[in-house]
């Protein structure tokens, strides 16, 4: 959440709750996706590609 936070700035509320739900290899795989990270809307692009 730290790194997410420094890189597209405050994150939502929903969406923390939704990162919160990722199981452990999601997780590892959004701790390298999100170096591309520009904006809020690449990390929602992110989580709609994932089976949540």
């Amino acid at each position: 959440m730290r790194l997410l936070n420094r890189r597209i700035g405050e994150i939502d509320t929903s969406l923390i709750e939704r990162i919160q739900s990722l199981s452990i290899e999601q997780l590892e795989n959004l701790g390298e996706a999100l170096l591309d990270f520009s904006s809020v809307a690449d990390l929602e692009t992110w989580l709609n590609q994932q089976s949540i």
